[in-house]
């Protein structure tokens, strides 16, 4: 009998908005957003109030206050968000030192061995709810299987405040069953690319071979071929070797307008960038901005220095890489990431990587 290992990922529910009405009880039950306001800017999160009009994180507050006249806006305070991350942080490692933070708001836990020695990894996760509701006074969401990729698909499955569990003799069959734009990583562009070749669920996407779908869809191609037959091995991994430290963004909506662009960088990614920064004390040389069109053709735009960039100069310096060539396509992905580290005592490169699997 194989030995399968128990993976739980924990997703927050709507958190810098909970956050939001946590602290401020005249906000709650009410559709809320955070970032931007009805003039400008862009929506880094909203309520789940805000949601049933159709507000989304990534979408210009404008168009959101369009779609729901009543929304409050709100600015981001990264600092309350991450004093609770912390607390959520240390009720995961009280499991198990196999935590593997995505986000503020999200991780991978492997609890097949845990401190506590507990069997039942549901049960585990339903303790790690029951805590964080507890010390924090906010919902989290969580999904339980056998690899990440499963775990992942299943926290999003009973949400807001819930959790679902996938075993591995019922991952195939709900995979066949599953919508293709379902599947964690497959967003609208490529699931609609998909259905131009008759697959819209998972039992379609199963019919293809490998050879075909390697060259459709190039390296994902194997990705594919593999999530939809259950197979993801990627281990959860605590102690990432850091070369870069970077934020992007795919967005639900294409961008397109320059000025949209600008702002969603300036007032969306920018900020968490530079929290990130600040909590890894990290200085670099290399200053990279990362595009991604919605034909899926991916741009870099880089500038190195000799010496360390200064935080104070990476906001002009993301400007100048943003215009630096012609914006020719409306964009689905945009980030920025900092590389060449260098170490305080040394001053120079440091080996560490911070790499994102999901």
């Amino acid at each position: 009998m194989e030995n399968y290992r128990k993976i739980i990922h924990v997703d927050m529910d709507a958190f810098f908005a909970s956050v939001e009405q946590l602290d401020h009880p005249e906000y709650r039950n009410k559709p809320l957003a955070v970032g931007g306001n009805k003039e400008r800017g862009v929506v880094a999160a909203a309520s789940y109030e805000a949601r049933k009009y159709g507000v989304r994180s990534a979408m210009s507050s404008k168009l959101a206050a369009i779609r729901c006249p009543n929304l409050i806006f709100v600015k981001p305070r990264f600092e309350r968000y991450k004093e609770i991350s912390l607390i959520i942080r240390k009720i995961f490692l009280s499991y198990t030192d196999l935590v593997e933070p995505l986000s503020l708001d999200e991780a991978f836990l492997d609890v097949t061995s845990n401190y506590l020695g507990l069997p039942s990894a549901t049960l585990i996760a339903k303790d790690i709810r029951k805590k964080i509701k507890e010390q924090t006074g906010l919902n989290a969401s969580a999904g339980v299987s056998y690899n990440k990729f499963l775990a992942k698909i299943a926290s999003d499955l009973n949400k807001p405040n819930g959790q679902a569990v996938i075993k591995p003799a019922e991952a195939e069959a709900f995979l066949e069953k599953l919508p293709i734009e379902k599947f964690y990583g497959i967003g609208k562009v490529m699931a609609k690319k998909m259905n131009g070749f008759g697959i819209y669920n998972g039992y379609d996407l199963k019919q293809y071979s490998l050879a075909f779908l390697t060259g459709r869809f190039g390296k994902s191609g194997l990705h594919f071929y593999k999530i939809v037959r259950g197979i993801h091995e990627s281990e959860v991994k605590p102690d990432r070797i850091r070369k870069s430290i970077g934020v992007e963004r795919t967005f639900e909506k294409d961008l397109s307008a320059n000025q949209t662009i600008e702002t969603t960088l300036k007032e969306n990614i920018l900020p968490e960038f530079f929290r990130r920064l600040e909590k890894n004390q990290a200085k670099g040389r290399t200053l990279t901005l990362k595009i991604k069109y919605n034909d899926f053709s991916l741009h870099t735009r880089s500038k190195t220095q000799v010496a360390r960039i200064p935080n104070e100069n990476m906001e002009e310096i993301a400007l100048d890489l943003l215009y630096q060539e012609p914006l020719v396509l409306p964009i689905r992905l945009l980030g920025i990431s900092l590389s060449n580290l260098i170490s305080d005592d040394l001053d120079k490169p440091s080996g560490e990587q911070l790499k994102f699997d999901y």
